[in-house]
């Protein structure tokens, strides 16, 4: 019988502090910027939207929720979502190299979007691109990966070559973009950047996140099964195939959204399910809920580094893997690495 270490549920301290957490730095993240607001001015801002009666400067207004809270909420959304469908594929696949991109969805996202500047589309018609297109990479996966004596093995092979096939094409469309504005456009895009929110934008991708993090969230104890065996699942009662399809599908409308959204943004999910791991255990009914709320924290520190560093705005991708990668290998350094 296979065994893997199971830590009991979240207790109510921990729970709350997974959702004031996110709050607060929602809260410090609204005020850093190139004009520096206050946290009271922010809290000031927040109870004047809803019929408070507090005097607040119109430009602040402007820059807190014109500009800035579109862009949190994303980096809220993302980072949920990418961790939370990392969470998912790691059990799913009982593989710790698992990553929302496993069956192909974000390179499939990033040629649609790739496509979508090349042919010229506008903001929302590049987004809906690359969302049919993260679509129809992962039902290319699927077709590829299930066949006779089919395992999910053969599912992330086929995951693998499928995402290499739309990352050619990725390259061959940056080949023959035009080199003085397309190229740049694609090459920027492909970085990672949350820059573009706006809620015209999230009204597009956003409920697709919403749904899938809810589904994962609701199956979050059955999750549990997805790391035994067949004949252990099966003998449990569960619908071990249905269970599967559940999970993937709700995890690719997470991924292609996010990338359709802000581009390809690596590491989130996979080092913050790790974390959560050798901090809470692989019992879901704590994993989940903990990757949420820590993915969301931090890409929302993340994106407030990047846009307030210096001058020009940094891609996500890159500070995920400078912020990401030293802070995980001293974690797991620590906690004697991580088990499944």
């Amino acid at each position: 019988m296979k065994k893997f270490k199971v830590v009991g549920s979240l207790s109510l301290i921990q729970k709350i502090i997974l959702i004031i957490l996110p709050v607060l730095v929602v809260i410090l993240s609204m005020g850093i910027g190139r004009m520096f607001i206050s946290p009271v001015e922010v809290l000031k801002s927040a109870f004047e939207k809803f019929g408070y009666d507090y005097v607040v400067n119109s430009q602040t207004e402007i820059v807190l929720w014109t500009i800035r809270f579109p862009r949190i909420l994303l980096a809220l959304l993302v980072g949920a979502g990418l961790s939370v469908a990392g969470c998912a594929f790691q059990s799913l696949f009982s593989n710790p190299l698992a990553t929302p991109d496993t069956l192909g969805v974000a390179s499939g996202a990033s040629f649609g979007a790739a496509l979508g500047i090349l042919l010229g589309f506008s903001l929302i018609g590049i987004q809906f691109c690359a969302l049919s297109f993260g679509i129809i990479a992962v039902l290319l996966t699927y077709i590829s990966g299930t066949g006779k004596g089919n395992n999910m093995n053969s599912i992330v092979l086929a995951g693998i070559m499928i995402g290499s096939l739309f990352s050619a094409l990725v390259s061959f469309v940056k080949f023959v973009a035009d080199s003085e504005t397309q190229l740049p456009a694609i090459t920027y895009w492909l970085m990672g950047s949350l820059g573009s929110a706006s809620y015209k934008t999230l009204l597009l991708g956003a409920p697709f996140i919403i749904v899938g993090i809810f589904v994962l969230y609701l199956l979050r104890w059955r999750l549990n099964i997805l790391m035994l065996s067949d004949d252990e699942a099966k003998s449990s009662g569960t619908n071990i195939n249905l269970l599967r399809g559940i999970t993937i599908i709700a995890a690719t409308m997470v991924t292609g959204s996010c990338v359709s959204m802000c581009g390809q943004v690596g590491w989130v999910g996979l080092i913050i399910p790790h974390m959560c791991r050798m901090k809470f255990g692989n019992n879901h009914l704590a994993l989940v809920p903990a990757s949420i709320s820590i993915g969301a924290i931090f890409m929302v520190v993340v994106d407030t580094i990047a846009r307030s560093l210096v001058a020009t705005e940094i891609p996500i991708s890159i500070l995920t893997a400078i912020i990401g990668a030293p802070f995980f290998i001293t974690l797991m350094r620590r906690s004697g690495g991580w088990q499944l």
